[in-house]
């Protein structure tokens, strides 16, 4: 997971050597993007709107995203910690095109509406840390997981979904987690769940996403960046002894 001693190494080295396109392939470790349009994907072929959705917290707002023809498999996107923008946008797109119906939601609705940065790097020079901290304070498992069950309810009533497959999740740096807590939360639907350069997996208290997986009905994909690896080593082994454990893939 990022933190702002990596974020400062990234734009220091982005400024001093690379420039605007190389810093936009540095982010990639962040923002698990990259820069290939989906194969065959036109916009014509998509349906996309932000929408608003009712949870028991407020009021949410997402991004969604599905094929014009068809039902599809639901997959809900979690950003990482600079929310909602254009390289959420892009990503939902590219899932869309391959044959998903995709919600990507602000993380901080309980504070603010839709997207407070334009770019990662707009994060970095407006010191975006600081700015989301009281919120990202709220953002805990009961939180998430009361989030995750409004938003596969909504998902379920939607045309665009084909409610007789499973929710798949995806979640990045800060998302990586919700990921584990929404399988947890509706696991009678979720069932495949994604972290990508995710933080905190593994910590302390009862509602750890790693002491979570039993609760949870699905298989799991946790990609962990070698930086991340680096700071916590243990964490792969103890997701790994917890997946086995509960008798979960991943």
């Amino acid at each position: 997971m990022c933190d702002e001693t990596d974020l400062q190494r990234m734009f220091d080295v982005n400024r001093r050597r690379f420039g605007a396109m190389a810093g936009a392939a540095t982010l990639a470790a962040c923002t698990g993007l990259d820069s290939e349009p989906a194969s065959g994907a036109t916009e014509a072929d998509l349906s996309e709107r932000m929408v608003r959705i009712a949870t028991p917290d407020g009021e949410a707002d997402a991004f969604w995203v599905h094929p014009r023809a068809g039902r599809h498999a639901a997959v809900l996107l979690w950003p990482d910690i600079a929310g909602l923008r254009d390289a959420f946008y892009d990503m939902s797109r590219r899932l869309a095109a391959r044959g998903y119906s995709v919600l990507t939601v602000n993380p901080y609705y309980r504070d603010v509406p839709g997207e407070q940065f334009s770019s990662f790097e707009a994060f970095a020079d407006q010191n975006g840390f600081s700015a989301v901290g009281p919120w990202r304070e709220k953002l805990e498992a009961d939180a998430i997981m009361r989030d995750a069950s409004a938003y596969a309810a909504w998902l379920d009533e939607q045309d665009a979904v084909d409610t007789a497959q499973g929710i798949g999740t995806q979640g990045y740096c800060m998302g990586g987690p919700f990921t584990v807590w929404s399988a947890a939360a509706v696991p009678n639907r979720i069932k495949a769940a994604a972290s990508f350069h995710g933080g905190g997996l593994v910590r302390d208290g009862e509602e750890s996403p790693h002491r979570l997986l039993e609760r949870t009905d699905a298989q799991f994909l946790f990609a962990i960046a070698q930086n991340d690896d680096a700071k916590d080593p243990d964490a792969k082994t103890k997701l790994r002894q917890a997946a086995i454990a509960a008798n979960r893939e991943a």
